[in-house]
C-alpha cells in the first residue's frame, strides 16, 4: 500500500451521493455500499457528512468477535468478516463506536468499508475518493494535505470520559484542535454516540 491515506473533510461534502453510487457499483460489495452520508442538525440544515471505516488502530470490531473474523491488514486495513467464520452475532455492530459495520441476514456475513483494497494495495485510489467531485474524500500523502489544504487533519478521538481511539483515515478539521471529542448520551440506560452535533462542531471555525 502508498504512502497515501484517506482524508474526510466534512465541510466540502455537497450531499451528491456519488461516493454512494460508486461504492455500490463495486464487485466486491454484492451491490451493497459501505459509504452512506449522515445529516448534521437535520432540524437546520442540509449539510451532509460521509462516513466511512475509520480503520482504528485497535479495532474494537475485532476484539468483541467470538469467531475471530475480523482481521486486520499488516498496513492497518480493517476487513470485512470472513464468510466462513462470521456467526452473525453483530457484536462488531453494537460495539462500533463510528456506526460502521453492518450485518447482511441474506448471506449471513457482516460487511464493512475495506478501503477499497483491491485498489489502495496496489496504489490506486478507493471509489469513493476517486469520484467525489467536491475532494471531500481525497486520498493523497500527507504533505500533498500540507501542501494543499486549510485546516489540520486528526486521528485522534476521544468518546465520552475519555476512551480514545486512533484511526487510519483521517478527518479535517478546523486548526487549534488537536483530538475529535463525541459526547455520549443515555439511551435506554446505555451510552450511545451523541450525533449530529459533535460533527457540527468540526465544521465552524469558531468551535
Amino acid at each position: 500500500m502508498s504512502e497515501r491515506v484517506l482524508f474526510i473533510d466534512y465541510a466540502r461534502c455537497i450531499g451528491c451521493q456519488a461516493c454512494v453510487q460508486a461504492c455500490e457499483e463495486c464487485d466486491t460489495h454484492k451491490g451493497q455500499a459501505m459509504i452512506h452520508l449522515e445529516t448534521i442538525r437535520r432540524r437546520d440544515s442540509v449539510q451532509t457528512a460521509p462516513q466511512v471505516c475509520m480503520h482504528c488502530e485497535d479495532p474494537i470490531c475485532a476484539r468483541v468477535c467470538p469467531a475471530d473474523a475480523i482481521k486486520q491488514t499488516p498496513d492497518g486495513v480493517v476487513q470485512s468478516a470472513l464468510a466462513p467464520r462470521c456467526i452473525g452475532c453483530s457484536n462488531c455492530v453494537l460495539a462500533c463506536p463510528f456506526g460502521v459495520p453492518k450485518y447482511f441476514a441474506e448471506i449471513d456475513q457482516m460487511m464493512k468499508c475495506d478501503l477499497c483494497y483491491d485498489r489502495t494495495s496496489i496504489g490506486k485510489k478507493p471509489m469513493c475518493a476517486t469520484v467525489c467531485p467536491s475532494q471531500a474524500l481525497s486520498y493523497m500523502t500527507n504533505d500533498e494535505f500540507e501542501r494543499t489544504r486549510r485546516g489540520v487533519a486528526l486521528n485522534q478521538w476521544v468518546f465520552g470520559e475519555g476512551e480514545e481511539v486512533r484511526t487510519k483515515v483521517s478527518v479535517v478539521v478546523p486548526r487549534g484542535r488537536d483530538r475529535v471529542h463525541v459526547d455520549l448520551i443515555e439511551l435506554g440506560g446505555r451510552p450511545k454516540v451523541a450525533e449530529p452535533d459533535d460533527v457540527a462542531a468540526l465544521l465552524s471555525e469558531d468551535d
